[in-house]
């Protein structure tokens, strides 16, 4: 009997060694993020530098094709040094948390709007002004000369380096009550905005009842009458597939939507300067590649939407919209001062 016992002993002592032994290595299975990647590969590993890249598109958007295009030009000109990963709709994290973690080193690089990047620099929110820019030509004028080299340094003290403006595009109106030609035609009407200052004081200015509402929730909202309509580029209008539930769509072309490239400074300093070269290239190479995307958009969608039964008011009064504007325009002349002055003057 004591045999048998001390058979039994030994036997489960000799298991529960092989089972820890097992699962003992101490070593995590779980992937690295693209900045951790970063860092390693420029402490020597000799392995490549993998950035990523969040935006908020949806894979057949512009954005994404412009990222495969960065991404394509960026492994060309570096020989494979650095390598991109694209995270489209917000897979990495929501953009406010994109550009957050930008800032803290723990996201490389975003695709956001101007508008977002005003909440963590306020000069740049000049640009998100109403009926600023009267064709893209004008608006490229300025992000790509000396005024939006000005702006885009007063973010490296924010921890963040814009590399190319690239772009969202013109903003239209479009709502489900009727054809809308002069800001009167908006009186009363609820208009879905972003959570911007601008964009609520621009709509009140016009007479409607600006109503802000996020993204993801937009189309229940415009679906159960929340609000009666809504302002974004045409893609939106066909990709969300807001011509469901919007009968009219006013080109008033209100805000032009610029779409800054921006990348970690801290990710961005541990690249060396010919890596830095390198991709700032390839970003504005790729940049004006995304604007004619954008452009052709446009056309495409504005085709596609009146297929699909929504009518649109192609010209519109734009000389009220502007008139009714003028108050916005006085409110932030204090907050943007000689840099707006700059800005209308180099958009004309």
């Amino acid at each position: 009997m004591k045999k048998l016992l001390t058979s039994i002993i030994i036997i489960f002592v000799i298991s529960m060694l092989i089972l820890t032994g097992c699962g003992g290595t101490g070593q995590s299975s779980a992937p690295q993020s693209g900045n951790n990647q970063s860092q390693e590969s420029n402490q020597g590993s000799g392995s490549a530098v993998v950035l990523k890249l969040s935006h908020t598109g949806n894979p057949q958007h512009f954005y994404q094709k412009g990222a495969e295009k960065f991404a394509e030009l960026v492994n060309q000109k570096t020989n494979g040094q650095v390598k991109i990963e694209i995270y489209p709709s917000d897979s990495l994290a929501p953009q406010r948390e994109s550009v957050e973690g930008a800032q803290l080193g723990t996201i490389d690089m975003v695709l956001t709007s101007t508008m977002e990047l005003s909440n963590f620099e306020q000069s740049i929110g000049v640009f998100d002004l109403p009926f600023l820019f009267s064709s893209r030509e004008k608006a490229y004028a300025v992000f790509d000369g000396p005024i939006g080299q000005k702006v885009s340094k007063t973010f490296e003290n924010k921890g963040l380096v814009i590399l190319a403006y690239w772009e969202n595009g013109f903003r239209h109106i479009t709502n489900n009550k009727k054809p809308i030609n002069t800001p009167e035609d908006l009186k009363g009407m609820k208009i879905r905005v972003p959570e911007s200052s601008v964009f609520i004081d621009t709509f009140k200015a016009l007479g409607a009842s600006p109503t802000p509402i996020s993204f993801g929730e937009l189309y229940s909202a415009l679906q159960l009458g929340t609000v009666d309509g809504q302002e974004n580029p045409l893609a939106h209008l066909i990709n969300q597939k807001f011509y469901e539930v919007q009968k009219y769509c006013t080109l008033t072309g209100h805000f032009y939507t610029a779409e800054p490239l921006v990348i970690s400074k801290m990710v961005w300093d541990k690249l060396t300067p010919d890596q830095q070269k390198a991709i700032k290239d390839a970003a504005i190479e790729a940049g004006k590649y995304e604007r004619e995307l954008s452009k052709e958009a446009d056309d495409k969608y504005l085709q596609e939407a009146k297929d699909k039964g929504v009518q649109f008011v192609e010209k519109p009064d734009l000389a009220t919209f502007q008139k009714a504007v003028q108050p916005v325009y006085d409110k932030y002349q204090s907050k943007f001062g000689d840099l707006l002055k700059e800005v209308k003057a180099a958009a004309k």
